[in-house]
């Protein structure tokens, strides 16, 4: 799978989990030049608290596209620390 944004692709997996119809895409797979920290962050009354990036891809920027639980209840372990995304980010294969 790939996430695409603004023409470039920010993450490549073999490996994602879907979850609630979201691609969550291993830490390992994101570029990280395309993120930055964000101070947003969110509450999933069964994942916990997510935190976000914001995306910046040749000079455009997308405010708090990319979401990951850091450190999530029990229930959703399988995504600790995996990313997913919105806010106009393309998921294809």
């Amino acid at each position: 799978m790939k996430a695409i944004w603004n023409n470039q692709v920010i993450a490549e997996s073999n490996e994602t989990k879907v979850i609630e119809n979201n691609h969550y895409f291993p830490p390992s797979s994101i570029k990280k030049e395309y993120y930055k920290e964000s101070n947003t962050q969110t509450n999933c009354p069964w994942k916990g608290i997510a935190s976000y990036y914001t995306l910046e891809v040749d000079g455009s920027q997308n405010k708090d596209a990319a979401w990951y639980y850091p450190d999530t209840k029990h229930a959703a372990k399988e995504i600790e620390g995996y990313v997913a995304f919105w806010k106009g980010v393309t998921i294809s294969e």
